[in-house]
């Protein structure tokens, strides 16, 4: 199967939201990008507080004539063992983006990667022996790219088994691609009844 690079006139043609403007949508893919690597952070680093460690509440020594300072229990910051000052406590890292602005990401970091002739239109795409090794072989007769993602709107399970120990290339539904995906792959290889999916996404009627 022959691959062709997208152009932007066939992208329009396409129905694609082509985002042109060199300036506009660059803030939107960088707000989409941050919102998605801080809802990947789980927040759960916690340190205990002196009213939280497991330690004896027991004065130390007496209040006066040893010459040492005073201490009223061991679970001061100060003592081993004791409370962490200002230390990290569960949060939620994440952030909201919405839906206008998500789909101007989504729209911009493709059109610029059609700009770059780095979206790949094949016909079809399938592995019928369900073999890693004619996958790889099918990924490098398209491209010579060391990131690969492949686009479609459905896969059968022999292409997905093929798929799924080869490390260099990602199997993704159209329906499922992110700004992030598209940004990140050297190449996107886009099955063709999958371009109305993607022209849909970035908010073309």
């Amino acid at each position: 199967m022959a691959a062709k690079a997208l152009t932007l006139d066939e992208a329009k043609q396409a129905n694609f939201a082509v985002v042109e403007d060199d300036g506009r949508g660059n803030q939107a893919v960088h707000d989409v990008v941050v919102a998605m690597h801080a809802n990947r952070r789980s927040g759960t680093a916690n340190s205990k507080t002196r009213g939280e460690v497991n330690i004896t509440g027991k004065k130390p020594w007496r209040q006066k004539g040893t010459g040492r300072a005073r201490a009223g229990g061991n679970a001061s910051p100060i003592w081993e063992g004791g409370g962490v000052v200002f230390g990290p406590r569960p949060r939620d890292y994440s952030k909201k983006v919405n839906k206008g602005t998500r789909r101007l990401a989504f729209a911009k970091a493709l059109s610029e990667r059609i700009k770059e002739g780095d979206v790949l239109v094949v016909d079809s795409f399938s592995i019928t022996d369900g073999k890693t090794r004619s996958f790889a072989k099918e990924i490098s007769g398209l491209t010579d790219a060391k990131k690969v993602i492949v686009v479609g709107n459905k896969f059968d399970e022999t292409t997905k088994r093929a798929a799924r120990n080869y490390a260099s290339a990602l199997l993704m539904s159209a329906a499922e691609l992110n700004t992030e995906h598209v940004l990140y792959f050297g190449k996107i290889v886009v099955v063709k009844d999958a371009l109305a999916t993607l022209a849909g996404r970035t908010g073309a009627n």
